[in-house]
């Protein structure tokens, strides 16, 4: 396990190795791939990342009960941003906790062996590191990664929005240690990264940002009428079971969509990541049910779930590890 972990390692510190990342996952930067996106801000700002710098092509979204997908293709041909799947030959990038113990992996571990995980990046585990897991965003990964090869500007409008998605400016503020920790790791405090202008700005003040922010929340109503939920498309309900979704037309409902896209434009405004909707699949959809369940973490718990080949995990907490099961064989 340590030698795997240190080949993306820069000198056997620990600082990430940009250019080992790539050799082992050259699709990361290559252009015209297609993607499968978690359907929240960080999954809809990867899309509209790689669709702009690299020509990506959105074709579903997966959200741990559900997935739909464009009709004519099946996971393999896709790129899975913001969740690690399980699963040889399928290529994933995430930023969740998936490692229980990194002294007794499972046998099927290399399962994991075409998915770009921060945390399996740095070595980081439940049981020794679970305080420490990554704090930051799929997009901040992306961000890192490709600006490591590529100039990618960020303009100041988008340093807010990127830094709302997942909660980042929370975790800034209640866990500062661990983020000034993840960002030297990714090499965020070098000034030709595009993350040292999202987080080492000096452009906001704390009062200026949470005015931009309150003005960021407000354009979110904004998209929903006042309700919240404005910055994620919502698959399915409590009992996993398909909403927002036109079954018939095999696309999703029209609401849906146009929230779907008044968000995904309010983003490209901010960022300059144009939305080309060419690049995103909302119709000939074929929709899939998936197993999510939830199991407290133990060792012998987390065995026995990964003898069961889940397709996706994550341990949101010391008290849940979140898992997806796959009964049809769908990937």
């Amino acid at each position: 396990m340590t030698s795997r972990i240190q080949e993306m390692l820069a000198g056997r510190n620990d600082v990430v190795d940009y250019s080992a990342v790539i050799k082992k996952f050259p699709w990361l930067v290559q252009k015209d791939q297609n993607c499968v996106l978690s359907p929240d801000s960080d999954g809809l700002l990867c899309g509209l990342f790689v669709s702009h710098y690299l020509n990506w092509k959105t074709r579903g979204f997966y959200d741990g009960k559900i997935m739909v997908l464009e009709k004519g293709f099946n996971p393999k041909d896709c790129i899975f941003l913001d969740m690690e799947v399980f699963r040889k030959g399928i290529r994933s990038v995430g930023q969740h906790m998936v490692m229980f113990n990194k002294d007794r992996l499972p046998g099927n571990w290399n399962n994991f062996d075409d998915c770009f995980s921060a945390n399996n990046t740095r070595g980081y585990d439940a049981k020794h590191n679970f305080p420490q897991k990554y704090p930051l965003a799929t997009i901040h990964l992306l961000l890192g990664t490709l600006g490591s090869i590529k100039k990618i500007e960020i303009p100041t409008t988008a340093i807010c929005p990127l830094l709302y998605t997942d909660g980042t400016f929370k975790n800034l503020f209640n866990y500062p240690d661990n983020c000034i920790s993840w960002l030297k790791f990714l090499q965020a405090d070098r000034a030709a990264s595009p993350l040292h202008t999202i987080f080492f700005n000096d452009h906001y003040s704390i009062h200026s940002l949470m005015i931009t922010l309150t003005e960021l929340f407000n354009e979110l109503r904004l998209i929903t009428g006042g309700r919240r939920g404005g910055d994620k498309i919502k698959l399915s309900n409590g009992k996993g079971e398909l909403i927002n979704f036109d079954e018939k037309k095999k696309s999703f409902k029209r609401d849906t969509l146009i929230q779907a896209e008044k968000f995904l434009r309010l983003l490209a405004r901010k960022t300059g990541w144009g939305y080309a909707p060419d690049n995103w699949s909302w119709n000939n959809l074929s929709h899939f049910y998936l197993k999510k369940d939830t199991i407290k973490p133990s060792q012998g718990r987390y065995d026995a779930l990964m003898s069961q080949n889940p397709i996706s995990l994550a341990m949101t907490s010391t008290l849940g590890i979140e898992y997806t099961l796959d009964p049809k064989s769908i990937f």
